[in-house]
C-alpha cells in the first residue's frame, strides 16, 4: 500500500505540476525571443504568478517521492508504472486546458495503461496481498476525503485572484455609455419588489430604459410597478402583459418579447429579486468595449428573511454558487450565466438563435452563456456582486428549490455535477473519521474539514462578496453541507421537478410537462 500511495502522490503531482506551469507560460504567452534581455524579461514575468511557483512546489514533491519509491521499489516496476503520468497528463490536457486530443492518441493511451499493467501486475500483486479488501478501500476513501480540501485552497485561491483584481481596476471609461434596454420579466409581487425595482432608478448612467413584462391583468406585481412608474417620472420604464406562448418556460417566452420590445441594441436581462447600487450599468457596460466580450453575468450577495430556509439558501448562493462560479473563471473562464444579470448585444444573441431556442430549457440562464461562450466570445464577471432578496422559505421549501437545482445540473453539466462528489467535505470527513484507524487521524479529518471550510466561506462570502448574511450565519456551512450531500445522491434518481405550479420532467435540459392520468368518475 506504501507503493501505491507514493505512486499516487508522483504521478498527480507532476501532473497538476505540469498543468499549473503550463498555464502560467500560456498566460504570457508564445516565446519569441530568446536574447539575453527577453529571457531575463521572461523569468520576471513568470516569477510574478502564483500558478508557476504552484506548479514549481508540485514538481519537488514529485520529485522526491519519485526517489523515495526508488528506495524500496525495484526500478522495473517503478518506471513503468510513473509512465501513467502520461496517462493522466493527457486526460487533464483534454479536460483541463482543453487541447485536442486525437484518437490516435487515445489508442496510445490505452495501450500504455495496458502495458503498465502487464509490466506491473506481479509487483502490484505483492503490494497489495499482505492488505485485506477492507484496508485497502480504507485508504482509497480516506485519500477521496482529503479531495474537499484541495477544492477550498483552489476557491480561496481564485477568490482572491479575483477580487483582488477587481478592485486594483481605475475608474469606469467615462466616454463609453452606450443606451442600455433593461429588460425584466415579472411573475407576481417579490419580498422587496418596491425596493428591487426602484434600485433601477437611481442609477449613475446616462440612458437607459426599464422594461418589465407581466403574466396578466391580474399579476400583482402590477400595482408595485406603476408605483415605481409614478416615484420616478424621469426614468423610462415601461409595462408589457403577457408574452406569446412558445414554449414550456413562461419565463423565456416573456424574455423574447422584452428583447423585440427593447429600443437599444445593448440589454441587461435581471431577476425581479435583483437590487443594485447606482453603478451597476457602469459595472456592465464597460466590459463591452472590448468587442471579444459577447455576454456579462455576475456573481452576487444576499438579503434573507431570517428563517433557516432563507439563510441556508442564502449562503449556498452566496458561497457554493459564487464560490464554484470564481473557480471555474480561474481555470477555464466563464462559459455560464446567471439571471440576476444576462447582458449581451441582440446581434450576439441572434447567433445563438434568440431567446426563441431556449424556451424548453431549464437552464436558460446557463445555456445563454454557455452557448455565446461557444461562439467564441467571452462572458465576464462584473467588477462587484449584486444583491439578491431572498424570501421566506421552509427547510422542504428549500430542500426541494435545491433538489430542483441539483436535477437542472445533472442535465446541462453532467461530468461537473458527478465531479461535486469530491467537493462535499462534511460527509466524507464524516466517513473518513469513521474508518480511520486512530482516533487522532479521525480528529484530524474533521478538524481539517471545519477549518478549510471556514476559511473557504470567510474568504469568498465575507471577505470577498462582503456578504452581510454570510458574515453573520458563518456557522451554519456545516448545516448547509449536512442537507447538500443528500440532495446531491437524490439527484440522480428523478427526473421530475415541480415548477411554477407544474410538473416537469427534464431529458438533456429540456422541460417535458407530465401527463397525468385522468380522474376516474
Amino acid at each position: 500500500m506504501r507503493t501505491a500511495i507514493f505512486l499516487a502522490i508522483v504521478i498527480l503531482s507532476g501532473t497538476i505540476g505540469d498543468i499549473l506551469v503550463s498555464r502560467t507560460m500560456k498566460r504570457i504567452g508564445e516565446v519569441k525571443d530568446f536574447s539575453p534581455r527577453a529571457l531575463i524579461r521572461l523569468g520576471f514575468q513568470v516569477a510574478r504568478c502564483p500558478l508557476f511557483w504552484c506548479g514549481i512546489v508540485l514538481a519537488a514533491v514529485a520529485f522526491f517521492s519519485f526517489l523515495a519509491l526508488l528506495s524500496w521499489a525495484p526500478v522495473s516496476f517503478v518506471v513503468p508504472a510513473t509512465a501513467l503520468g502520461y496517462v493522466v497528463g493527457t486526460l487533464a490536457a483534454r479536460f483541463a486546458l482543453g487541447e485536442t486530443v486525437d484518437l490516435t492518441r487515445w489508442i496510445g493511451v490505452i495501450l500504455l495503461c495496458i502495458g503498465v499493467a502487464v509490466a506491473s501486475f506481479n509487483q502490484i500483486g505483492r503490494e497489495l496481498a499482505p492488505h485485506s479488501v477492507f484496508e485497502t478501500l480504507r485508504w482509497i476513501v480516506m485519500a477521496i476525503a482529503c479531495a474537499p480540501a484541495f477544492y477550498y485552497l483552489l476557491g480561496i485561491y481564485s477568490a482572491r485572484n479575483f477580487f483582488l483584481a477587481q478592485r486594483r481596476r481605475g475608474p469606469y471609461p467615462m466616454h463609453f455609455t452606450p443606451p442600455v434596454s433593461i429588460l425584466k420579466p415579472v411573475r407576481g409581487a417579490d419580498r422587496g419588489a418596491y425596493e428591487n425595482y426602484a434600485s433601477f432608478c437611481n442609477l449613475d448612467y446616462p440612458e437607459y430604459e426599464m422594461v418589465f413584462v407581466v403574466q396578466d391583468e391580474e399579476d400583482p406585481a402590477i400595482p408595485v410597478i406603476q408605483k415605481v412608474m409614478a416615484d420616478f417620472p424621469g426614468t423610462k420604464i415601461r409595462m408589457l402583459v403577457g408574452a406569446e406562448d412558445l414554449g414550456y418556460s413562461n419565463k423565456v417566452c416573456k424574455m423574447v418579447r422584452l428583447v423585440r420590445e427593447a429600443r437599444y441594441e445593448l440589454f441587461v436581462l435581471t431577476d425581479s429579486d435583483v437590487r443594485v447600487e447606482p453603478d451597476y450599468l457602469r459595472m456592465v457596460v464597460e466590459n463591452f468595449k472590448d468587442p471579444a466580450v459577447g455576454a456579462v453575468t455576475t456573481v452576487f450577495k444576499g438579503i434573507e428573511d431570517g428563517n433557516l430556509g432563507s439563510q441556508l439558501d442564502c449562503l449556498g448562493a452566496s458561497v457554493e454558487f459564487c464560490g464554484g462560479a470564481l473557480v471555474a473563471n480561474q481555470l477555464e473562464g466563464v462559459q455560464f450565466a446567471h439571471g440576476a444579470t444576462m447582458a449581451s448585444r441582440k446581434e450576439t444573441l441572434a447567433r445563438i438563435g434568440g431567446f426563441e431556442a431556449l424556451v424548453d430549457n431549464h437552464s436558460d440562464d446557463f445555456e445563454f452563456g454557455n452557448r455565446i461562450a461557444k461562439l467564441g466570445y467571452r462572458v465576464e464577471l462584473i467588477r462587484k456582486p449584486v444583491l439578491m432578496v431572498f424570501g421566506p422559505e421552509t427547510l422542504g421549501d428549500y430542500l426541494r428549490h435545491e433538489l430542483r437545482w441539483a436535477i437542472g445540473l445533472r442535465h446541462v453539466r453532467p461530468g461537473g455535477h458527478a465531479g461535486l462528489l469530491f467537493t462535499q467535505g462534511l460527509p466524507l470527513a464524516i466517513l473518513a473519521a469513521i474508518i480511520a484507524p486512530s482516533h487522532m487521524i479521525a480528529a484530524a479529518y474533521l478538524l481539517g474539514y471545519a477549518l478549510f471550510r471556514f476559511l473557504h466561506t470567510w474568504t469568498v462570502g465575507v471577505w470577498g462578496l462582503k456578504d452581510p448574511v454570510v458574515k453573520r450565519k458563518f456557522w451554519l456551512m456545516p448545516v448547509r453541507d449536512f442537507f447538500a450531500f443528500p440532495v446531491w445522491v437524490c439527484s440522480f434518481f428523478t427526473n421530475r421537478i415541480q415548477w411554477r405550479g407544474a410538473e416537469f420532467t427534464i431529458r438533456k435540459g429540456i422541460l417535458v410537462p407530465v401527463a397525468h392520468p385522468p380522474a376516474r368518475g
